[in-house]
């Protein structure tokens, strides 16, 4: 079963092109929007379990220069 999440992302000042070009060119992400409000970015994840999202996150999206700040949402179904 696929898990889904939410990653809300913040970047540094002038950053939000760059940082929405890089996270799109990366596997596992499904979707990047960029957004108005207290966030920059939402990019939507896939991955195989609640830890693959996790490594994903912290591997793949925290390494991307220009980001502050990410807070995560797991989609759960009910």
């Amino acid at each position: 079963m696929t898990t889904s999440a939410y990653v809300l992302v913040e970047t540094a000042v002038g950053k939000t092109k760059d940082v929405a070009r890089s996270l799109r060119a990366s596997s596992g992400i499904k979707r990047v929007d960029v957004v108005t409000g207290p966030y920059d970015l939402v990019v939507q994840v896939e991955g195989e379990s609640v830890n693959a999202i996790g490594e994903l996150v912290t591997g793949q999206i925290h390494s991307v220069p220009g980001i502050d700040r990410t807070v995560t949402l797991i989609a759960v179904q009910i």
